[in-house]
């Protein structure tokens, strides 16, 4: 490229051209930039060698009409050097050259703004655009003294409140944590935002671990004490089964009171509910997609009663099964009271016996729900008798109740014999009950303490509170556990609120997955079949362990954290229960 003007204009010349010499001035500074850049590229980009892969990565990157854009960035570039055109028209020619350039590229107009900042910059103070890509990056959270304290702060604020970025932002703005920073100003929230994933926080919805409430209550730790006891009775008459499915323990016979089967299999039951409009909340979705009309509710239920088992999964045997399907409502199929599970586990007795032909005892194991506790209707109760003789009164069953028991072991007919002179065939009442027995004091019992709120510790204080604590009404049993005795087997309720030992639970939970995949009626019966049974063995190892938890005396916290960390076996090994407790020890004393 030639220069505007070939000669330096004299002094004479300058004081007539006046203001035209700077505009002249000016346009020779520019060509002298262009002939630079002009001869850095014939130094650099005239060669024929051929292109290397960096070459190619960004011929790729141009795939927006590529031939055109380049073309005309070409024809821009000509026009810019016509020496014809002024500064200012040339320098927009340039930009729109630099926006083709970004354009052919595939970028942003922000792109080629950064285009020409770079080419002022390089020609300015020879410096080039240098980047950070692929090389190290400090953080302030590096420090381990730091982050460590911005860690502690927020776990201290998790454990009664939610997290917020402004709570890094406060804490940050302390003056311990300005002196940690060198007197350094506070840090954004979007700042704050990042450090808390660095920290390995996520804003995300909460998941619902183990239900705690009741479950450390006294009364209920109490039971789950004498349930553990039982259940490692059992298990010694117990097949084991190691997560994949192979035998691990085969126990060895001893002799069973009552003559019965040595073998011992438990049998698992529980309901649950399928509805109509269930459906996953989260799936992958097309940005093209829009929203959807849906039903109102939750639709039409059907309960579904079941029993599982460790060695077969469902109870079922040829075309027999235990399960069954109930409509429940009040203009359907009713709702699934006593009688209907009493129906259900007389036909599960029955499955189970044709299919063990005699060689094993059923553990029958239940929830510790009212229904499951109700019972018989002549069962031995004190809760409505009348303290004098009756002639109407009745059990709330409507039948004459049941014979009770006497110190001496002899039965107790709780009615005046029918040729009786003075009350034939009439309900005895309590203070005759309690004659019978020889209990009654001689200053006299009330019927019951008002609101039968008796007095604690307290046995005597009246009638009621006192036939409630004989031998023949304590050992009174429901009316499901003198079913499934009756017929031989053994019956026993889980803890409550402790569905962590019902592995029938996440049975439950496995074929709701599936169903929620595609929730249609028909579909319920298909989704219940499909849950494997090397899949129900490792449910119940898992409930298994949660048993050893607190057979080792772990509380429900700390078992659920052992079962988060364990997966071996179904039981805990003691060393690892010994771990667990100075973990949650030194846990606790941090809080």
């Amino acid at each position: 490229m030639t220069q505007i003007c070939d000669d330096e204009p004299s002094d004479s010349e300058q004081d007539r051209l006046g203001p035209e010499i700077a505009v002249v001035e000016a346009r020779r500074k520019v060509d002298e930039l262009l002939r630079d850049l002009r001869q850095a590229r014939s130094m650099s980009g005239g060669s024929e060698e051929p292109e290397t892969a960096i070459d190619d990565a960004l011929n790729v990157l141009s795939y927006r009409d590529f031939p055109a854009l380049k073309a005309a960035q070409t024809r821009l570039t000509l026009k810019s050097k016509d020496k014809k055109l002024d500064v200012v028209f040339r320098s927009r020619i340039t930009a729109m050259s630099s926006v083709l350039a970004a354009k052919a590229a595939g970028r942003s107009s922000e792109y080629a703004r950064t285009i020409r900042r770079w080419l002022h910059q390089y020609l300015n103070s020879n410096k080039l655009p240098l980047h950070r890509y692929c090389r190290p990056h400090r953080s302030i959270l590096d420090d381990e003294d730091l982050s460590a304290a911005i860690q502690a702060h927020l776990m201290s604020i998790a454990k009664t409140g939610y997290i917020r970025a402004k709570d890094i932002v406060d804490f940050v703005s302390t003056p311990d944590m300005r002196d940690k920073l060198g007197g350094k100003l506070t840090i954004s929230e979007r700042t704050a935002r990042r450090w808390l994933h660095k920290l390995d926080w996520r804003y995300k919805r909460l998941a619902n671990g183990m239900y705690i409430d009741g479950h450390e209550r006294s009364d209920v730790v109490e039971y789950r004490s004498k349930f553990v006891e039982r259940w490692k009775e059992y298990e010694k008459r117990m097949v084991t089964y190691d997560n994949d499915g192979n035998i691990c323990h085969i126990p060895k016979g001893f002799p069973i009171p009552g003559g019965r089967p040595f073998r011992l299999i438990a049998a698992t039951q529980d309901e649950s509910t399928f509805y109509a409009h269930d459906r996953r909340k989260t799936k992958w979705t097309h940005s093209s997609e829009r929203p959807k009309p849906v039903r109102k509710g939750e639709g039409s239920s059907l309960m579904v009663s079941d029993f599982l088992t460790v060695e077969w999964g469902r109870l079922t045997h040829g075309d027999e099964e235990a399960r069954v399907f109930f409509e429940a409502g009040k203009n359907r199929d009713g709702y699934f009271a006593t009688e209907e599970l009493l129906a259900q586990v007389d036909n599960a007795i029955d499955v189970f016996e044709e299919k063990t032909n005699g060689f094993a005892t059923g553990l029958f194991l239940f929830d510790n729900a009212p229904s499951h506790q109700k019972r018989a209707p002549d069962a031995l109760s004190a809760r409505y008798m009348p303290k004098n003789p009756s002639q109407t009164w009745v059990p709330k069953g409507g039948t004459r109740m049941r014979h009770g028991q006497l110190p001496s072991g002899e039965p107790q007919d709780f009615y005046f014999p029918d040729d009786d002179p003075q009350h034939p065939g009439w309900f005895k009442g309590m203070e005759v009950i309690i004659r019978e027995r020889g209990l009654w004091p001689d200053s006299g019992l009330k019927a019951q303490c008002v609101g039968f709120k008796c007095e604690s510790g307290r046995t005597d204080c009246c009638c009621r509170r006192l036939l409630f604590t004989q031998p023949d009404f304590v050992s009174q049993k429901s009316q499901l556990e003198e079913l499934i005795e009756c017929r031989g087997h053994i019956c026993d309720f889980y803890p409550k609120f402790h569905p962590e030992l019902n592995f029938i639970e996440q049975y439950w939970g496995a074929s709701k997955y599936l169903y929620r995949l595609s929730p249609m009626r028909e579909n319920v019966k298909a989704c219940l079949d499909a849950v494997p049974w090397t899949r129900i063995v490792r449910y119940a190892n898992r409930s298994a362990r949660f048993i050893s938890a607190y057979q080792q005396g772990l509380d429900g916290t700390e078992a659920y954290w052992a079962n988060r960390k364990y997966h071996g076996h179904r039981t805990l090994p003691s060393s690892f229960v010994a771990q667990i407790r100075d973990d949650c020890k030194e846990l606790n004393r941090h809080s």
